[in-house]
């Protein structure tokens, strides 16, 4: 076991692991053993060995459930290498540290501070209390919800593949959408083509678009849903954040996407195809469209909701919804000329507005530096490699077909990316820096201009 110390004294090294290296080095392990099970030629269709960076860059787009792929998932893995990826997928989206505590409990073994602290700082919860049964109810309502959205895709993909590969298919599809994976297995049709032959099916799409609302929305608002079920007013600040933001991310981009991307589409078919899309973009992957045919002014959109992504502590990855929300009210604050940032009546503290920054200007440091870095070194578009950089770090997996063909450095790029994007910047950082100043002692204070 590792030792675990959260915040050590000033001054003074931790003897242990902080829950913010446990977390990195989980999912690190998570994705070299599936790295390992996914080279072997049992995993192919062709029963060869995969090749090292081949294998590991599905294995990182799986754990960090992005979806973006450098082989058709549907005709290059056998059933033992998609059994693998989806594992993969369900244990990156549930998080490392919530299958670990509750196969810890199911055995019986003592769950101590140590795993408690690792457990909330990987959920993002408040508080350490109540941490093991929050994450009962988190396992329990994960598989409620897969299970019954498998029985509902069940009737499509059984009609489209007979009984067995149809159960199989509607599994797959919805542990990914739950998840927020975006893998498919629509290549036996064409090759990375996505849900693009059920653009029209209104069934398929309501419920796929279900499931990845309900897993991006995070742990915290279901529990909050759960408890208080249509009472509102009672939920957290952070649920009401969360579900407002979630919203309008929803609507707005669908307008846009009705009325200035699909115009040729027959009504029904617009109203599907711009709501799906804006659903997708922040953070599930799958698309019913063709992502290259878009204006550049829709792809820009695109890559702005893929680099928000989805909630604090749910299956998604990204910037964060409550990010974005916390950035929005300091501007407001700001421009009002008040002292504090407020939300629902409530204050916001210092801490979180200052963090809301950082990840913000790391996240689009990482992501332009990328772009262009991955632009020069293939002599692609700007806009068409940024599009693939906001999409590997907002784990998306949308992408407008050049993944496949990148060259190792780049796609080593895209890996760092997808990881950041999972484990979230913030936990990075804290994992690699010491611990903060000594806060008895601070620094006089002066002024700078900015604006």
């Amino acid at each position: 076991m590792f030792k675990i110390q959260k915040n050590p004294p000033a001054g003074r090294k931790s003897k242990g692991m902080t829950s913010f290296q446990v977390i990195i080095l989980s999912f690190f392990c998570l994705i070299l053993v599936g790295t390992f099970l996914l080279m072997l030629p049992i995993s192919s269709q062709a029963r060869c060995f995969t090749s090292f960076p081949d294998a590991m860059f599905t294995a990182v787009s799986a754990t960090c459930v992005t979806g973006l792929v450098v082989k058709d998932t549907a005709t290059y893995w056998s059933l033992f290498g998609q059994i693998v990826i989806l594992t993969l997928i369900q244990i990156g989206g549930m998080g490392v540290i919530t299958i670990g505590l509750a196969i810890m409990r199911a055995s019986g073994k003592k769950i101590g501070l140590w795993q408690r602290s690792t457990m909330q700082e990987s959920i993002s919860a408040p508080q350490v209390g109540g941490i093991v049964r929050l994450t009962g109810f988190i396992l329990k309502m994960s598989a409620i919800i897969e299970l019954a959205g498998a029985v509902l895709l069940a009737p499509v993909f059984i009609k489209d593949f007979g009984v067995p590969k149809g159960i199989w298919y509607a599994i797959w599809h919805s542990v990914s959408a739950f998840c927020n994976a975006g893998f498919d297995l629509m290549g036996v049709r064409e090759q990375f083509s996505s849900l693009t032959t059920y653009s029209s099916n209104a069934y398929l799409n309501t419920v796929i678009m279900l499931l990845i609302i309900i897993g991006g929305i995070g742990f915290l608002v279901w529990e909050d849903v759960g408890k208080y079920r249509h009472q509102i007013k009672k939920y957290s600040m952070q649920s009401k954040v969360v579900l407002l933001t979630s919203l309008i991310l929803i609507v707005i981009p669908a307008v846009y996407f009705f009325f200035y991307e699909y115009e040729d589409l027959r009504m029904g078919d617009r109203i599907l195809s711009s709501i799906f899309q804006s659903v997708t973009t922040r953070t599930a992957g799958f698309n019913t469209q063709d992502l290259a045919a878009m204006d550049e002014s829709g792809t820009a959109i695109m890559i702005f909701l893929m680099l928000i992504g989805g909630s604090p502590g749910s299956t998604a990855g990204g910037m964060k919804t409550s990010t974005v929300a916390v950035l929005f009210l300091a501007a407001i604050t700001v421009f009002s000329r008040r002292n504090d940032v407020q939300c629902f009546k409530r204050r916001l503290s210092d801490e979180a507005v200052r963090n809301a920054g950082a990840i913000l200007f790391m996240y689009l440091v990482l992501y332009l530096t990328s772009g262009i870095i991955i632009s020069r070194t293939e002599s692609l578009p700007l806009l068409t490699c940024l599009f693939e950089t906001g999409s590997a770090v907002g784990t998306v997996g949308l992408t407008l077909g050049i993944t496949s063909k990148l060259s190792l450095l780049s796609r080593i790029i895209l890996m760092v990316l997808m990881f950041l994007g999972r484990v979230g910047g913030l936990t990075l950082i804290y994992a690699a820096l010491p611990s903060g100043e000594n806060p008895n002692s601070r620094m006089p204070l002066d002024k700078i201009t900015v604006g």
